[in-house]
């Protein structure tokens, strides 16, 4: 009997660091990919935030010029 379950150890050790590798590479892509899109997010809220400081007098002329077009 116990040369029966000593012949499997090395085998249960070898499946559950499988196991645990291939979780590991699991959790540890989304993780990664979780961290890039919040960068990517991050530089674009930084380029709208840009885009409309620039658009701020633009916008004014554009909503004066369709106040002027609707009320004719």
């Amino acid at each position: 009997m116990i040369a029966e379950s000593t012949a499997f150890l090395p085998m249960w050790i070898l499946l559950s660091a499988a196991f645990g590798f291939i979780a590991s590479e699991a959790y540890g892509d989304s993780v990664r990919h979780r961290k890039c899109l919040e960068q990517a997010n991050a530089d674009l809220r930084e380029q709208l935030e840009q885009t409309h400081d620039c658009i701020g007098p633009l916008g004014l002329e554009l909503r004066w010029q369709r106040g002027v077009i609707h009320d004719t």
